[in-house]
């Protein structure tokens, strides 16, 4: 198969982070988003036509994956759908790709790859029996300010000083858009499989040495604590119910809104460093706030997204819609409001898209992959596991594989201990 010199983009899926990854697209050079398919046929006309407004592809709505696979003029497929049907698009994928209808040279999905670690285990079977590239959209380690930041303290600080030893990470907003992200049976889980997917390898990342590999640092245990602090209580379990026409249920069948993590690695000199991981849902400020640290012996990072470049300031009197125009998951419309004023920069999703085509294109291997993204849901587990049995758990544990947490089950309630 020749390689082109602009990539083809078909995106499955036409919500909320598909949306992300089409406003990016303003910034990614050599290729053109000519798909969409999502099973909402009016979500995947609208998608299209932001493609289309925005002059990033002439994009159009198809009626199957398998469909959108098959046009010659796409080349790679970007998985936005939801969780729980991830490994579906994947063996639809593959299948295309194994009868030869389809001819594409790679494929990406939004994190976290799998639920669990046989399904994220299976996407990567999947996708290396079809013999397609991989890529894991984890787009927090493209972000400027981290990748920016990780340079400055390596080539400054550790050179000089010696390795940074801790990692903070933290991803904290009042709660996700659609409802099943709220169902710990559709999700995988709740906030800690949401979010600290992010967390737990933007801090593993600042912590890899430039340009070393993923197994420069070697996880040795994971302790973990979850908790439903805010959405189980009755008035807000109330509104969860209401938002989901009555099927969300957090009185009898919550997912925690709260979870911290802890994870040892062991580095190749055998020295132990810190990844420490913190993800709400019951966090009510401005909005997302994400926020970073990496600490070495004489040096320190610091990342705030709400730190902003940009405030506004409307008194009581301006009283407009509520909207998400300001911030990610803005939670007020009135008073001092700092402004993220581009976030598909900010947020990492412009350097990610543009690694990922340019990867393609010239035939290699992501750097982020599947790979990585089955390392992320075992670390997510092991999480899980020490929650659940309120002990640190030595990594890897036996059965690690198979385990699917109980609030995945849908047999999880703090109120019951």
């Amino acid at each position: 198969m020749h390689k082109p010199k602009t990539l083809g983009i078909g995106i499955i899926g036409g919500g909320f982070i598909a949306r992300f990854h089409i406003k990016s697209w303003v910034g990614v050079r050599d290729a053109d988003i000519l798909g969409v398919f999502d099973p909402d046929a009016k979500r995947a006309r609208e998608a299209c036509a932001l493609v289309r407004s925005l002059n990033c592809g002439e994009a159009k709505p198809f009626k199957s994956i398998a469909a959108m696979a098959a046009d010659p003029a796409i080349g790679a497929l970007w998985i936005c759908a939801p969780n729980y049907t991830r490994t579906e698009v994947m063996e639809e994928i593959a299948q295309a790709v194994a009868s030869g209808r389809a001819e594409l040279i790679g494929v990406t999905c939004e994190k976290p790859l799998g639920r669990n670690v046989r399904e994220a285990k299976k996407m990567l079977a999947l996708v290396q029996k079809a013999g397609l590239l991989d890529g894991y959209l984890e787009n927090q380690v493209f972000s400027p300010a981290v990748t920016r930041g990780k340079e400055i303290v390596w080539a400054r600080g550790a050179a000089i000083a010696g390795p940074p030893y801790l990692a903070r990470a933290a991803e904290e907003h009042s709660g996700p858009h659609m409802p099943w992200f709220w169902e710990g049976t559709l999700q995988g889980g709740g906030v800690l499989n949401d979010m600290m997917c992010h967390s737990v390898e933007e801090a593993r990342f600042m912590l890899t040495p430039p340009g070393a590999p993923r197994d420069a640092l070697t996880p040795v245990s994971v302790t973990a604590y979850t908790n439903c602090l805010k959405w189980q209580e009755p008035k807000y379990a109330a509104l969860l119910s209401k938002r989901s026409g009555g099927k969300t249920d957090y009185l009898k069948r919550p997912a925690e809104d709260f979870a911290r993590s802890l994870v040892e690695y062991k580095d190749r000199g055998g020295k132990i460093v810190v990844v420490e991981t913190t993800t709400s849902w019951c966090y009510v400020g401005a909005g997302l706030r994400l926020s970073m640290e990496l600490l070495g012996p004489e040096y320190a990072l610091q990342i705030n997204t709400l730190d902003a470049g940009l405030k506004v300031f409307f008194s009581r009197e301006v009283k407009g819609k509520a909207g998400e125009d300001l911030v990610e998951k803005q939670n007020a419309e009135i008073g001092l409001m700092p402004v993220v004023a581009d976030e598909a920069t900010e947020y990492g999703y412009i350097a990610e898209n543009r690694h990922m085509v340019q990867s393609f294109l010239k035939g290699v291997r992501p750097e982020e992959n599947f790979s990585d993204g089955v390392g992320v849901t075992e670390l997510l587990m092991a999480a899980y596991l020490s929650a659940e049995q309120g002990k640190t758990i030595t990594f890897p544990p036996k059965g690690l594989d198979a385990y699917v947490p109980a609030v995945a089950r849908g047999k999880w309630n703090p109120k019951n201990k």
